[in-house]
């Protein structure tokens, strides 16, 4: 059976963040993962994982200035300073919440361009190597460029490419089944093929976004296919509900033993 991780970021948002911990737990959630944690101190972020029994499951390192349109930091040459301090600040958080894995967030570059690809790669090696020092695996995600136009990460296999190149043991591929889904389709195949480079799986139905098994695809036939594949890792929740969030839980339910 998966192991489900809540995104707070998208779900439980009728409540304050801090509140949505909570919220997951009482809902039978045993693990969550978000975009950041960087609005609130984190020891505070700590307390309440301990204080519901949460595994934090995943977050992303700093993106930059994301209500100025940063997506991500890794790519772009004139911000290697700012970068090296975001892995810094996210180690920080990572040791006080116990998270196994930080996603990073390429930014907005040209993926045809060597200075953005060389800097990449450079970010790539600079935040392995650190977060191997703690123990951490780094996982990166292809995101479609409907979704984030203009994001440099925006092909599974330019990403398997990217990890089979630099060569960084704990350097892992995340695969968001929306994000394939628009950028390749294929879904089945592409778990197949890639699953001894993933490192985080999530889910959202295609092409609205809101709960799995409300799309184009059989996500109860997906999820269930990760078993098969031996797949032990979580999958994130990464999907905005199309109502209350405890309403939309229904789907769990084909996951229930």
């Amino acid at each position: 059976m998966p192991r489900f991780a809540a995104n707070l970021t998208m779900m439980f948002t009728e409540v304050d963040f801090l509140d949505r911990f909570s919220a997951a737990a009482q809902a039978g959630f045993d693990a969550v993962e978000y975009l950041f944690p960087y609005a609130f101190p984190a020891d505070q972020i700590a307390q309440k994982l301990r204080q519901f029994g949460l595994t934090q499951a995943l977050f992303n390192l700093p993106p930059g200035d994301w209500e100025a349109g940063d997506r991500g930091l890794a790519a772009l040459p004139d911000r290697k300073q700012e970068f090296r301090a975001s892995v810094t600040t996210a180690l920080e958080y990572a040791d006080a919440s116990g998270v196994k894995r930080l996603h990073l967030m390429s930014g907005l570059a040209d993926p045809s361009d060597p200075i953005a690809r060389a800097t990449y790669r450079q970010s790539l090696d600079y935040l392995c190597d650190k977060a191997g020092e703690a123990g951490l695996d780094v996982v990166v995600e292809p995101i479609n460029a409907r979704d984030m136009p203009g994001y440099f990460l925006n092909n599974f296999d330019f990403a398997a490419d990217l990890i089979a190149d630099a060569g960084q043991p704990n350097l892992k591929l995340q695969f968001d089944i929306y994000h394939r889904q628009i950028i390749h389709g294929d879904v089945l195949v592409g778990l197949r093929t890639l699953m001894p480079l993933i490192g985080h799986i999530q889910i959202a139905a295609v092409p609205s976004r809101h709960e799995p098994g409300t799309g184009e695809l059989d996500d109860v036939r997906i999820l269930s296919e990760l078993d098969r594949l031996g797949y032990g890792g979580f999958v994130g929740c990464e999907y905005r509900p199309a109502g209350a969030t405890k309403d939309g839980l229904g789907w769990l339910k084909a996951f229930e033993s």
